[in-house]
């Protein structure tokens, strides 16, 4: 019977709050300090600059090699952090191999959560931030994409209002309000009983504007334009959808990956001038 009160009184101490007296006899654990980022050595400079150079020639994996080396002498380095990490992404996401996915989204996470230690309030670590967890979303189960959409909501926020001009934000933005919006039912009850409710706020036409702002930034990105002329489909905007079509179809793409959306805009802007041509023509028979 002892033994269970002795028991009982620990149970209850554990679950008692401490008291201010207690408080200030506790010690406290020592905090990590965050890296500091210090000026960069002439070295570091020059491979920042390589890498950039490589990145504006879609050399992609060597750009990336190019700031991890960066990173090997100046782990702080905010700029190859973030960049790091945005290229991560891309090279995992050609990738049909799984693992290769997994690994590449995974490199990216490690770089954008350093890049976030770093400069909490800066834009681009937001951003990229947000990127990698939406990209590791796209290999989880139902129930941690419902999760990641749900934690990457603050970031892209964050990004966006800190960086008006970071075009690249913009898209994901309107990515996410438009996922979060179109939300099926299923997705909608398990939020709400699971992850206490949808991310608000979503909304397609911010999802349009958030687009059109993209493409109005970076009006030669390709897939800003594609993308755009996309979800004016969604919400029966054809006629913005074709213009926006229209704008695609007039970059001329630099890399396979390009040349493939522009292939899938001509494919696309074939279709919808067909579909108001035979609606035209429809009219024009009832007014006959």
């Amino acid at each position: 019977m002892k033994l269970f009160v002795r028991l009982l009184l620990l149970v209850l101490l554990a679950w008692l709050p401490a008291t201010p007296g207690a408080a200030q006899f506790r010690k406290p654990k020592p905090k990590p300090a965050p890296p500091v980022e210090s000026p960069l050595s002439a070295e570091v400079n020059r491979l920042l600059a390589e890498a950039r150079v490589l990145q504006l020639q879609y050399k992609e994996s060597e750009a990336l090699a190019k700031y991890e080396l960066v990173l090997s002498k100046a782990p702080a380095t905010y700029e190859a952090l973030w960049k790091a990490a945005v290229l991560s992404v891309h090279i995992g996401s050609r990738y049909t191999d799984e693992t290769r996915k997994i690994a590449y989204f995974s490199a990216a996470r490690l770089y954008s959560s350093r890049a976030l230690v770093i400069r909490p309030e800066g834009a681009e670590s937001n951003y990229v931030e947000a990127l990698a967890l939406a990209n590791q979303a796209t290999l989880l189960t139902a129930r941690a994409r419902l999760l990641a959409y749900s934690e990457m909501k603050p970031y892209i926020f964050k990004a966006v209002a800190l960086r008006p001009d970071f075009a690249d934000a913009w898209q994901l933005y309107g990515r996410w309000h438009f996922r979060v919006d179109h939300y099926n039912l299923l997705e909608r009850i398990y939020s709400r009983f699971f992850l206490g409710g949808t991310p608000g706020d979503a909304s397609s036409d911010i999802a349009i504007e958030a687009l059109t702002r993209a493409h109005e930034l970076e009006p030669q990105r390709i897939q800003f334009a594609y993308d755009l002329a996309r979800i004016h489909l969604t919400q029966q905007h054809r006629t913005r959808a074709i213009a926006a079509l229209q704008d695609a179809i007039e970059i001329t793409p630099e890399t396979a990956e390009q040349l493939e959306i522009s292939r899938r805009c001509r494919k696309l802007l074939v279709q919808l001038n067909r579909k108001m041509l035979k609606q035209v023509q429809n009219r024009v028979r009832e007014l006959e």
